[in-house]
């Protein structure tokens, strides 16, 4: 059996960015559980995006 792959067509940082814009749409929802969750979804995001950006950094490569 064969895994089926694909190449994704934005970077990492792009897609959590978007992934983030979407949940904080839901400002929208009335207050409450749900609207929580989507927001602090929006801020694991931010996070994990400005984490790869870090790690991305020349400042972190191994000596050669």
């Amino acid at each position: 059996m064969q895994r089926r792959r694909f190449k994704e067509t934005s970077s990492l940082e792009e897609r959590l960015d978007q992934e983030a814009m979407r949940l904080r749409e839901h400002k929208l929802l009335p207050p409450g559980w749900l609207r929580e969750q989507a927001f602090r979804k929006a801020r694991q995001m931010n996070i994990a995006a400005h984490i790869n950006e870090w790690l991305a950094s020349p400042g972190l490569r191994a000596p050669i």
